[in-house]
Formats: C-alpha cells, structure tokens, sequence
C-alpha cells in the first residue's frame, strides 16, 4: 500500500469544505457582534497560507472565494465608515492577487527542482553503478549516501567492471567536498571504467587512474582551482576462478576480511602507498599486494566517512564496533546495518559522504582453489 505523501497539496474537497466553514464561522460571527466587515477581512489571510501548500488552481479558487465573499459582506452589511469598506476591499483584492502569485512563482520552482533531481537521479546511475553488482566472480553490494541530502553524487566513489581479465573493484575518496571533488570523481570513475577493461595488469589500471588525477588537477589550476588527491583501493579477481586477490592500495583505509576462523580482521598491505595525484613524490611505481578470499568468505570496503563519524562530544566511530558487528551478520547484510548504527551512533550528525561495500564470492559458479 502506498503511504501518503506529506509534500502533497491539500484534497481540492477538504480545502472546500475548510474555506466555506471558516467563511461561515466569521460572517456568523461578524452578524453576533455587529461588525461583519471587519472580521471577514480576516479571510484575506487565507489565500496567502494556501499559497505554500495548495496548487495554482486551488489558491486561484480560494482568492476568488475570499474576494467574493468580502465584497458581499460589504455590499450587504454596509459600514457607516464607507471608506474603510473600500479600503479592505482594496486590501483583500491585492493579497489575494500577490498570492496567487508567490503560488505560482513556487509551483514553477518546485517543478524545476523536480526536473533536475530527475536529472540528477539519471546522472546518479550512469556515473555509480546501482548496488549491488553481480559478476561472474563476485557479488558487490553496500550503501552510499553523500553527505547533503540533495546531491545524488558525491566524493566517495566505486565501481565494479568484469573485465576479459576478472572482476576489477575500486572503492574511493576524494579530498574535499563540493563540486570540485565531484569534479575529480567523475574523473577517476572514468578513467576505471576504460582501464579496467583495457590494461591487463592492475598496476596498469592504477597509473591511469594517477593519469586522470593529474589531468584533472592541472585543468582545475588552469581555471583556477586547487588541487586535489583520492585515496583509493584497487582490487582484481581472476578470471579462472581462483581465490586470489590482488590489490593495490593508494593511501585507502585497509579492508575487513569477514567469514574466516577466528573473526573478522583488517587486511594488511606491505605498502599502503600514497593517494592518487601524489605518485611524483615517490620513484618506484606501485606494487600489488595479494591475500586469498576463500568461498564463504567477504570482504568489507569503506571510505573514512564511517570511521570520522562522530558523537556530538567529538568521539569517533569506532572501527573495531564495526568489525564486532560485521562478525554476526551476513555479508550482504553488513553495510546496511553499519549505515544504521552510524547514523544512532553519531544522532544522524553525518559530516562526510559514506560508501560501504561488501564483496564476496559469487556462490552461483564453483570456485577452483589457487
């Protein structure tokens, strides 16, 4: 069953019926106490407030309502002081017709915000592939919600492309907010997309994952902006189903592995590297690391808005709450639950952008040991 809608303008029948009722009540009221006039002028107050909620066609009905009623009232119930008679009449003809107005100016804007969240929406599932994901080698699901309720998109970033090679799934965050880190987002999904399906090596798939950032950061110097760097986790799955994993990781928060013996535990890189945009302030080229993700096993992806969260006081979301919750719970199941209890955690204060994925083996083929 669907559930109302709050935004929605008042029933055409219930604001009829609240507009005559109140017309009745104040005339009723003005003939009791002998001053008809001025007390329906209080009418003219009425379209005004149907002006944020109601529709073009109801505020128009409504104005013409409380006009028509006022005149009435003061060709039928004349005020020895005729000029304060005309002045209301004056009075209510001018906020009738400014409301009808504001009413309009508002439904044009509502609609337009419509249009471009629409559009957003659409730009939202060319740009982040909608979750979850399932390849031939794993299945990727997870949450992602920007930090401002009204953008679709922000400087988290993920993607999962099945390339000729294997599964490739990156997992990001861009320093800063706002549309300059939307900016180099857009930039490093792109730059995935076409060098998980070209390059071979993941190693190559990273160097031009750096390519775009730099590019992108010396295009923004030349407009005028500042420079940005991601941090960022690479992983690569083979193809011949084999439960090794390469990753390398660019200065990115280090994965939880779930589903072994003895707990979840966080996956050590020898080198966690330095974020995207940074590579020229080593010489040697990044290097891949590899672990095993056995069948049953997952692993849990995040960006540092889960573990910066923060109480009202200034206490962090502790990651090891995290690992203590990831170990109960299905894989698929995990991100969702680690989004809820950061928002109690935290009393819905979210300050950054948050991404958690989970990624496990597809059950839906056999696995050959490596």
């Amino acid at each position: 069953m669907t559930e109302p809608d709050p935004t929605r303008p008042p029933a055409l029948p219930t604001m009829l019926t609240w507009t005559i009722v109140l017309t009745t009540v104040l005339l009723g009221m003005g003939v009791a106490v002998g001053n008809e006039v001025r007390l329906v002028g209080l009418l003219a107050f009425l379209p005004g407030i149907l002006a944020g909620v109601g529709t073009v066609r109801q505020t128009v009905f409504v104005a013409s309502w409380v006009f028509g009623a006022t005149l009435a009232s003061a060709l039928y119930f004349p005020d020895p002081h005729s000029s304060d008679a005309y002045f209301l009449v004056i009075l209510t003809f001018l906020l009738c017709v400014a409301a009808v107005y504001v009413c309009h100016h508002r439904t044009t804007r509502e609609r337009e915000m419509a249009r471009l969240r629409i559009t957003a929406t659409a730009m939202q599932r060319e740009i982040l592939a909608p979750l979850p994901q399932r390849t031939a080698e794993v299945v990727v699901d997870g949450v992602y919600e920007p930090m401002h309720e009204d953008k679709l998109v922000g400087g988290d970033v993920y993607d999962v492309v099945a390339s000729p090679y294997g599964t490739r799934v990156l997992i990001g965050d861009v320093q800063g907010k706002g549309l300059p880190a939307i900016g180099t987002a857009f930039g490093i999904i792109g730059a995935f997309r076409e060098a998980a399906y070209r390059e071979a090596e993941l190693a190559g798939v990273v160097d031009a994952l750096e390519s775009a950032v730099v590019r992108h950061n010396t295009f923004a110097a030349r407009s005028g902006g500042g420079e940005r760097f991601a941090t960022a986790l690479i992983l690569h799955l083979d193809a011949d189903r084999r439960t090794h994993v390469e990753a390398i990781n660019c200065g990115h928060l280090p994965p939880i592995l779930l589903g072994r013996p003895g707990g979840p535990r966080f996956v050590e890189f020898p080198d966690n590297g330095l974020p995207l945009g940074l590579a020229d302030l080593v010489r040697g080229p990044r290097s891949a690391s590899g672990f095993e993700l056995r069948p049953g096993e997952s692993l849990l992806l995040y960006t540092d808005g889960l573990t910066e969260a923060r109480t009202r006081r200034g206490e962090f979301y502790p990651t090891e709450r995290a690992v203590q919750m990831a170990e109960h719970l299905m894989p698929d199941r995990v991100p969702e639950a680690l989004r809820d209890d950061l928002v109690q955690f935290s009393r819905g204060g979210q300050a950054d952008d948050i991404a958690i994925l989970s990624v496990s083996r597809n059950p839906g083929r056999a696995i050959t040991a490596g």
